[in-house]
């Protein structure tokens, strides 16, 4: 039977490992299993003992791997390893560990005004609660409760869109700053105090929705950005964009005609004063 050549070569080069260990098999396989190269493989088709080195079974013709393998310094063969690559994760925020920004916590003030309007929304277009219950025909003397769900009820999907999505934003950026307790206060002075103040400006009012609590929110927290950029600082925020935000929900009321101009206008005020001292107070 002719043999193969590179089984000779794996042959020859077993006899001559032999010859240097001498009679010492333990020796032997000791410097197979821990560092030499593999002697032989055998086909899985005929069982024959053949070189690690080839693709095809030179006894019976079946392919032994798709390409030959790849030999280290040592000759031994090398196989690849998958690396499993660790997804970068960021630890959670500590108390104290950025100065001015608070450990982190989910932003449940702002989404407790996002909720409520979301409920003011879907009580408005069902019959559960009277719609003039919700909020202000007339004057709201004796029912001045009217002024506080006002806030929270729109009759215009485009109005509560902007309005609940600017509060979601704004109020979640000023909850990381200052906490939950401040981005409540602005929303009340900017919305319910809006829509009081429309109540009494008019003679005979018809006003809902919290616009002016959204831009309360949204004027407070430009105001780091704007004193910043008085000293000459390089800004992080995007102010363009604010600005255009703060523009589409000034303008709500062109397309529902309950929204207030004057709330727009509390809102606005309401964020600009009460920003200034958080602002102040902030470290750093």
């Amino acid at each position: 039977m002719r043999v193969h050549p590179e089984l000779r070569r794996a042959r020859g080069f077993q006899d001559e490992l032999l010859a240097r260990l001498g009679s010492n098999s333990t020796a032997y396989n000791r410097s197979v299993s821990t560092g030499g190269p593999d002697l032989f493989v055998v086909c899985k088709s005929c069982g024959s003992e053949v070189s690690p080195y080839i693709t095809e079974c030179p006894y019976c013709g079946s392919r032994l791997r798709k390409r030959a393998p790849k030999l280290d310094r040592d000759g031994r063969v090398t196989e690849k390893r998958r690396r499993v690559r660790s997804t970068p994760s960021l630890p959670r925020l500590r108390r104290g560990e950025i100065p001015g920004i608070r450990a982190e916590a989910r932003p449940y003030a702002s989404m407790l005004l996002v909720a409520a309007g979301v409920v003011g929304a879907l009580l408005w277009r069902t019959t559960l609660v009277d719609e003039s219950n919700l909020i202000v025909i007339g004057k709201p003397t004796g029912h001045w409760w009217r002024v506080f769900t006002a806030a929270f009820t729109y009759d215009n999907a485009g109005l509560a869109f902007a309005v609940l999505g600017t509060v979601a934003l704004f109020g979640w950026l000023l909850e990381r700053r200052h906490g939950p307790f401040p981005v409540l206060g602005l929303f009340l002075v900017g919305g319910v105090g809006g829509i009081a103040v429309t109540a009494v400006a008019y003679p005979f009012p018809i006003v809902l929705g919290g616009g002016g609590g959204a831009l309360a929110l949204l004027c407070a927290w430009s105001v780091p950005e704007l004193l910043a950029l008085r000293r000459g600082e390089e800004l992080e925020a995007d102010l363009i964009g604010a600005l255009a935000i703060a523009v589409v929900v000034a303008l709500m009321p062109l397309v529902d005609s309950n929204a207030s101009w004057i709330s727009d206008g509390v809102g606005v005020l309401a964020g600009l004063t009460i920003g200034m001292p958080l602002a102040l107070s902030q470290p750093g």
